[in-house]
């Protein structure tokens, strides 16, 4: 243990697994609910790992462990299995007054090359396959437009060159997850753009609007059965 971890922030999800093992201490004799109120209350007050680990240290391991303060490791999104090598389902794209698109379940290759002039198109690649570690997606956009969108956790590389034009990388705070990818992005851009972005794909926005969802309505749960056992020993006094 480092004498950091109990300084680590605790989460929701950590704050409602204490909870569940109070309640089922509660349910076995282990607790009083006097003892439940109380520990119960100073869960939802914790702010740290430190802060939580001494509300359930003295009950028994079977009954329930405390809150580790290390992490598990976490899914790496599967990047591993998205790295499948390679030609790449598709090598180059061209718009002349009028659009592409590669997105969906595809293989991107280790070096794409599009053209658009006068036009537009966009490279998704939150549901594809990579032939490589790091692919370079080269674009000319000439009176046109790109739009890369990767999923979070992918790095990317700019090094294209604008002439009364750009390349625009919306980084939006994300870190790079040391599993994903690499993704360069280069070419050429007169009087155009060519714009990387960072997106979820969304079914994940979805899953991820879902769990805030069920997180929520477990706490507002947990304070109910607070107050009315609150409530229940008022009246019994």
């Amino acid at each position: 243990m480092t004498d950091e971890a109990p300084q680590l922030r605790a989460s929701d999800a950590d704050r409602e697994r204490v909870a569940e093992i109070l309640r089922d201490a509660l349910a076995e004799g282990r607790l009083d609910m006097e003892e439940f109120e109380e520990r119960l209350e100073a869960t939802y007050k914790a702010r740290t790992y430190g802060d939580l680990t001494p509300i359930t240290r003295d009950l028994p391991a079977g009954a329930a462990p405390a809150v580790s303060l290390y992490k598990a490791p976490v899914d790496r999104g599967g990047w591993g299995s998205r790295i499948v090598g390679g030609e790449g389902s598709s090598t180059w794209a061209v718009a002349v007054m009028s659009g592409f698109q590669r997105k969906g379940r595809w293989t991107a290759p280790r070096r794409f090359t599009c053209v658009a002039f006068w036009g537009g198109g966009e490279i998704d690649l939150r549901e594809a396959n990579f032939a490589d570690h790091e692919i370079e997606i080269n674009c000319v956009a000439i009176m046109g437009g790109v739009n890369v969108i990767v999923p979070p956790g992918v790095e990317v590389v700019m090094r294209g060159i604008g002439v009364m034009g750009g390349f625009d990388h919306r980084e939006e705070g994300t870190v790079p997850d040391p599993a994903a990818p690499r993704v360069i992005v280069t070419g050429f851009a007169f009087w155009g753009g060519v714009q990387v972005e960072h997106k979820v794909t969304r079914a994940e926005r979805r899953r991820l609007k879902e769990e805030r969802r069920q997180e929520q309505l477990d706490r507002r749960s947990s304070r109910r059965e607070l107050n009315e056992s609150r409530r229940d020993r008022r009246d019994d006094h």
